[in-house]
């Protein structure tokens, strides 16, 4: 991929890591509402892809796939944050579940159940994952959510982390893992299923024997647990 002057050929590494940016927009999307378009995230990650291409130090270490594919996916979460499509109501719902989960397990001692919760918020059963529907938030990593809040560096900026960054980001992920050791069997295995076996929302469902507008509500139910415990970490 170099010039016969010995540069970086950037017309040859733009067309052949074009297809690499449909493939990571379509692996995103899955995870997404049904609203977000696929062009959008491939226009998002076009532009991480140009923008690796111009901030690509080959003396770093690195290689180019590995750097571009940090930045493509860093543009189209980017993308996703700065659009902010959630409504306000949603979010407010979203933290009042979060609320009601925390008083919850700290006066049960447990998880709390479903019924449990949906009784604590003066809901019905249906009308409590009717809100785990609707604050269902794009089934984005719950590490990336908590990394995102804390400032974590840019993705694929080139440079490696601090010994102190490097020490955060490891105690960070420890507590999540060790959130997610406290969740549900259920609970635990669909994020297993999704996170680590990356099996789409129906393949998840034929394994718990749900629908797939059930396991999007066990997920955000899931993540407002682990989104609980964090919190309560950093306290």
């Amino acid at each position: 991929m170099y010039t016969a002057q010995g540069k970086i050929n950037h017309d040859a590494l733009l067309e052949e890591h074009l297809p690499a940016v449909r493939r990571q927009a379509l692996a995103l999307q899955v995870k997404l509402p049904s609203g977000i378009d696929l062009d959008d995230l491939i226009q998002a990650g076009t532009v991480g892809l140009l923008d690796a291409l111009q901030r690509f130090d080959a003396n770093a270490g690195a290689s180019f796939s590995t750097f571009a594919s940090q930045r493509i996916r860093g543009a189209m979460i980017d993308e996703l944050r700065t659009r902010d499509w959630l409504p306000r109501s949603v979010r407010r719902n979203a933290r009042a579940v979060d609320q009601c989960v925390h008083r919850l397990e700290q006066k049960l001692g447990r998880p709390a159940e479903e019924r449990e919760i949906a009784n604590e918020m003066g809901m019905d059963l249906e009308q409590y994952r009717q809100l785990l529907t609707d604050t269902n938030n794009g089934l984005l990593l719950p590490y990336e959510e908590l990394v995102a809040e804390r400032g974590e560096p840019e993705a694929g900026s080139g440079s490696p982390p601090s010994p102190f960054a490097a020490l955060v980001d490891s105690e960070q992920r420890e507590q999540l893992t060790a959130a997610i050791e406290t969740l549900p069997e259920r609970e635990k295995l669909l994020l297993a299923l999704y996170y680590q076996e990356e099996l789409n929302l129906k393949e998840i469902g034929a394994v718990l024997g749900v629908t797939e507008s059930r396991v999007c509500q066990l997920h955000s139910q899931a993540v407002s647990r682990l989104r609980t415990k964090l919190v309560a970490q950093d306290a």
